[in-house]
């Protein structure tokens, strides 16, 4: 009786799992699709890119919207609803659209698409290494954590310096960054699997978060990457 307890324990949890982590990823495509689409459509109709990127105090506008929303989850998650939640990564995703429009004017669709199977496989490669490796990866999501902040930094006060070396040195190390926190996030989610009841309010409100942080680690990675790989109009 008891290994019959055991067994079905253990079935159970596998079902939690795979339904948790089945919600992360399908968040994480949604969000993907509804900012490529966001993306395709402004970059298609001039009066709108005119009214967006000629006017500075706009795309900045947004920029600042994006960092606003993104910390208003992070911040509020605990006290509203998954839907609600949803809702906010949902309109974030697509305000993200708009401002990555940007990149199909400046870069070839060719080499956008190119760019952005190779994020892809990347993003695959070292989300299986996050899921499998039997390496604790918390330690070096600590340290991936702090380059970040100053990778943020150093991007923020090139933006002034317009230093070319910098600009270049910044890119590479970046990569390094968010291919090492897609491994780390993966391992993360993966143990946050087993801690919530399927379907549960607070299982989906996890899986939002997560789905986020995977996000924001494809986009960022394919950024990074399309300043090397992408060629401009």
């Amino acid at each position: 009786m008891l290994d019959f307890r055991n067994s079905a324990e253990m079935a159970e949890c596998k079902v939690n799992e795979h339904s948790y982590i089945t919600r992360v990823y399908s968040w994480m495509c949604f969000a993907l699709v509804i900012t490529g689409l966001v993306a395709f459509y402004i970059a298609s109709n001039p009066p709108l890119i005119r009214a967006i990127f000629k006017n500075q105090a706009i795309y900045w506008g947004l920029i600042i919207l994006e960092f606003v929303l993104v910390i208003a989850l992070v911040k509020l998650i605990n006290k509203i609803s998954a839907f609600n939640a949803a809702m906010i990564f949902i309109g974030f995703s697509a305000l993200n659209g708009v401002v990555l429009s940007l990149l199909l004017l400046v870069y070839t669709s060719t080499s956008v698409a190119s760019t952005f199977f190779i994020t892809a496989g990347t993003f695959a490669v070292m989300s299986c290494f996050g899921w499998y490796t039997k390496k604790d990866l918390t330690s070096l999501g600590n340290l991936l954590f702090m380059a970040l902040i100053g990778f943020i930094i150093a991007t923020v006060v090139n933006i002034f310096l317009q230093n070319t070396i910098m600009y270049w040195i910044i890119t590479y190390i970046g990569i390094i960054i968010f291919v090492g926190l897609i491994a780390y996030d993966t391992q993360k989610i993966k143990k946050m699997s087993g801690v919530y009841a399927a379907n549960s309010e607070a299982s989906k409100k996890s899986a939002i978060m997560g789905a986020l942080a995977l996000y924001l680690d494809f986009i960022n990675l394919f950024i990074l990457l399309l300043r090397i790989f992408g060629d401009r109009r």
